[in-house]
């Protein structure tokens, strides 16, 4: 019997491809992560009240194919923040993944106090108590749900993919429990199709280019993540304490805020992209270092 244990996946995680040869298709490796994207930042919204999440890439290598996930937590900046963050985001999809395996009638489920086991056919699936209940949570939202059957039908739509697994790091030997791609598409959720649009806010850091002096719709130029962006600033708190001189702006200050970004989806791959931007909310204004210059009589 192959045993799991699902603690080993809290900050980070692993995905194994089983492919044909040590390469995946550029379209089914983008879908896979913006679905576990999305689901983290599904799951982190109802556990983790007061912070932001997200998942980045570091290392992708052979094994068939393995790409490195991480999550990064920051706060948000609002009333919630002074909790404790719930590092368990990465572990609750992999939990949720796992336990889709076996219909409910085929799975044997024991709970204890500090941990939950699974039995499904041949494998043991151990889930720390804390993992669980926060799975429990995320599972009722619909977004997170939406973003795995996304990520499953990206997998389940390329032929090249035999199956996928979970291993905590990239030099980790071959996984003992592989998702086949018969079982994935058998699993895959049938939920209602995702809109063209939407629109996700997220906190960040952007750079002053242009600063619009008034008032007004017009949009301020950023740099945010080495790209200019351009967006309205509607914040009525901050354009008052702008107004009232008590915030001076220069180009190359930084603004620490809530954007709203929003994105149209590709019907080919379901991936979303950018079209619009709005700063809805600014948390902090960050004046750009400046050089001071010392003058001093000789003595």
């Amino acid at each position: 019997m192959a045993t799991i244990n699902v603690a080993q996946f809290e900050d980070a995680f692993v995905i194994h491809f089983v492919t044909e040869g040590q390469r995946i298709n550029a379209y089914t490796l983008a879908s896979t992560l913006v679905g576990i994207a999305d689901a983290a930042k599904a799951a982190n919204a109802s556990i983790n009240h007061g912070y932001d999440i997200e998942i980045v890439v570091e290392a992708v290598g052979p094994g068939s194919f393995r790409a490195l996930l991480r999550a990064v937590y920051k706060e948000s900046g609002n009333l919630f923040s002074a909790q404790a963050v719930s590092s368990v985001v990465l572990s609750v999809i992999a939990s949720f993944i796992f336990q889709l395996l076996s219909p409910p009638d085929k799975v044997k489920i024991e709970i204890h106090a500090d941990e939950v086991v699974v039995e499904q056919g041949h494998d043991r699936i151990i889930i720390p108590r804390t993992v669980y209940d926060a799975t429990r949570i995320a599972e009722q939202n619909g977004q997170f749900k939406r973003a795995i059957s996304k990520t499953l039908e990206g997998i389940s739509a390329d032929d090249k993919v035999k199956g996928i697994a979970f291993v905590p790091k990239m030099d980790s030997p071959p996984p003992d429990v592989i998702i086949s791609q018969e079982t994935i598409r058998e699993i895959a959720l049938t939920e209602e199709d995702d809109p063209e649009t939407r629109v996700v806010k997220e906190q960040c850091d952007l750079q002053i280019v242009k600063a619009i002096l008034e008032r007004s719709t017009r949009k301020w130029e950023f740099m945010w993540r080495g790209v200019k962006i351009s967006a309205p600033v509607n914040d009525s708190a901050f354009h008052t304490k702008f107004s009232d001189h008590m915030i001076t702006i220069a180009p190359g200050d930084g603004l620490k805020v809530v954007l709203a970004m929003k994105q149209s989806r590709d019907p080919r791959t379901g991936i979303y992209t950018n079209v619009a931007y709005e700063v809805v909310e600014v948390l902090e204004h960050m004046p750009r270092l400046r050089q001071t210059t010392f003058s001093g009589g000789a003595n």
